[in-house]
């Protein structure tokens, strides 16, 4: 038995539009962008860090956003010693869940030790390391090779134990 024709119509899906990312997640990544970081008070005044817009116990809608440091305490971490393609670092480093001063909650973020898994311990100080800023004048697709500020959680390259650069 033949087999009918078959009919092929070519079609193209197509996104052209950006999704906003609304007040909250908007000026966390704004402050990225800008060096310095927030969070959102929770309905019993807690700030949350990374903020999210509505009360994780209360379903309440989040609006009031605060600055909190770009120093903090490790609350947990885990070592990875053989870093894989694609991961924050090349050498040996840690994930790390990172209190930051002024906020209630961690955060999840990379500890650089140079390397070093004696260096790191829950309850030590940490700095972000911060990505330079965006050059004036440059776009977004000017810098391709992701060296500066751009408004993304990246920007922080990664913390180091206090007192170090």
């Amino acid at each position: 038995m033949a087999e009918p024709d078959v009919l092929v119509a070519p079609s193209t899906i197509e996104y052209p539009f950006r999704r906003t990312t609304g007040p909250v997640i908007g000026a966390f990544l704004t402050a990225l962008r800008e060096g310095f970081l927030v969070g959102i008070k929770s309905s019993d005044g807690k700030v949350i860090v990374p903020p999210v817009e509505y009360d994780p116990y209360t379903a309440d809608a989040l609006t009031e956003i605060v600055e909190v440091g770009d120093a903090g305490e490790v609350t947990a971490w885990s070592w990875v010693a053989e870093p894989l393609d694609g991961q924050p670092l090349d050498r040996p480093f840690a994930f790390a869940l990172i209190k930051l001063d002024g906020a209630d909650t961690a955060m999840l973020h990379v500890v650089d030790t140079g390397g070093d898994p004696a260096a790191i311990a829950t309850g030590m100080r940490v700095r972000a390391r911060w990505k330079p800023p965006r050059p004036v004048g440059a776009s977004e697709e000017d810098d391709a090779t992701g060296a500066h500020r751009v408004g993304s959680i990246l920007d922080i390259e990664c913390f180091v134990p206090e007192g170090e650069n």
